[in-house]
């Protein structure tokens, strides 16, 4: 196994993957299915007798390593991080009122997993929108809670490294901008307090990313 130029892979694969192609080592993407990682370089592998070359990156919240092949990673989801606009967006939508369907949970359950692992944050903001809970008399059965989490976690890891702060920092604001209150908890039980609505924009960008408000 060998490593390869990122250009020159993505150019011979001829899958579309120009926004990937000026990749460098230890850049920030976002796999659909894993959220945010770490690309570490392009290997080659010999597969079924036919030189494959694979992006890797690793994903240091799962300590996993995958090996993605070139000419599959942008159909499975692999990206750059998203635009201001695009998380601009997803703000705006956490901010929205809940658009719950009457239905059972389970059917809404699988969705609210697939937008998770859609890798589209507008997607996973959605999900938040519709399980958060603004009064703090109102509680979430378990498997709301565990989905919510997962939501936010996987949302807050991408603003996290947009704006260069940890992802506790960022899911604590992000739960502030939905309105929840002090009594609220994020990830690992840091709490969200209420804090002015920021937008992003996308050019000019300061350099180490956009900051939510402080």
């Amino acid at each position: 196994m060998s490593t390869v130029s990122t250009k020159n892979a993505a150019k011979n694969d001829n899958a579309g993957t120009d926004a990937l192609a000026a990749l460098k080592r230890g850049d920030k993407v976002v796999y659909a299915v894993h959220g945010v990682g770490e690309f570490e370089g392009i290997e080659t592998a010999t597969i079924g007798g036919e030189v494959v070359h694979l992006y890797v990156v690793f994903f240091p919240g799962e300590r996993m390593r995958l090996k993605i092949p070139v000419f599959k990673a942008r159909a499975g989801g692999l990206r750059r991080l998203a635009t201001g606009e695009r998380l601009e967006a997803a703000l705006t939508t956490i901010k929205g009122r809940a658009r719950i369907r009457r239905t059972m949970w389970s059917r809404r359950a699988a969705e609210y997993e697939a937008k998770i692992n859609s890798g589209d944050p507008v997607l996973v903001a959605e999900v938040l929108r519709d399980l958060k809970r603004v009064r703090e008399d109102a509680e979430q059965s378990y498997s709301e809670r565990q989905i919510y989490q997962h939501a936010l976690s996987r949302l807050a890891r991408e603003v996290a490294a947009v704006d260069g702060v940890s992802e506790e920092a960022a899911a604590a604001r992000l739960e502030s901008i939905m309105g929840r209150g002090q009594t609220q908890r994020g990830p690992r039980g840091r709490p969200g307090g209420r804090r002015p609505h920021h937008r992003y924009h996308d050019s000019p960008r300061p350099k180490g990313g956009v900051k939510l408000p402080s």
